[in-house]
């Protein structure tokens, strides 16, 4: 019987990290929800895979009370208490993982609003985006050799695209590149 427990809790924890592991690529923003929701989502379901654990076992254990002896019921006891304790175990190290990588995300995320926010002050400190100056190569440069997302980086060189296609334009772009760069 513990080892139909043990398979159970096994398969569970098989289970919670295929979902886990086969997750899509999420943005940082998304990231940080989903890891705070999936961490109150891994404490859940360990929790209730405890709560059954231990009602199968305790189950499990008042019918061979019945027809076995004393010591088979204790055996039955301590391998539920033994399951119990390493599914909570389990549980524990899956919402440690789900915070470290809401942490991790939140870093990342800062790192990047960071950077944008640095590679924006420097074109406006060196002179290359003002109303009057707009240096096109070097911006688009810059955005390239940059680590930002390539989401961002496709989207930065759109707007100085439309810099350059309509000057006119220049200080509603600026605007979209701050946005963009600092949000």
């Amino acid at each position: 019987m513990s080892r139909i427990l043990l398979i159970v809790v096994i398969a569970i924890i098989g289970a919670g990290a295929y979902y886990y592991m086969n997750q899509p690529e999420p943005t940082p923003a998304e990231r940080l929800e989903s890891a705070a929701e999936d961490a109150s989502d891994a404490v859940s379901e360990a929790a209730s895979a405890v709560q059954e654990a231990a009602e199968e076992a305790a189950s499990a254990v008042t019918e061979q009370a019945s027809d076995t002896a004393t010591s088979l019921t204790e055996q039955a006891t301590d391998a539920a208490n033994t399951v119990a304790e390493q599914a909570a175990d389990a549980a524990s190290s899956v919402a440690d993982q789900a915070n470290d990588a809401a942490a991790e995300a939140g870093e990342q995320v800062a790192a990047l609003t960071a950077q944008g926010q640095d590679l924006f002050n420097s074109w406006l400190q060196d002179g290359m985006l003002t109303a009057q100056q707009f240096d096109y190569d070097a911006m688009v440069a810059s955005v390239q050799d940059s680590t930002l997302s390539q989401e961002i980086k496709t989207q930065a060189i759109t707007i100085l695209d439309a810099i350059k296609a309509s000057p006119d334009t220049i200080a509603t772009q600026i605007q979209k590149l701050r946005t963009l760069l600092t949000q």
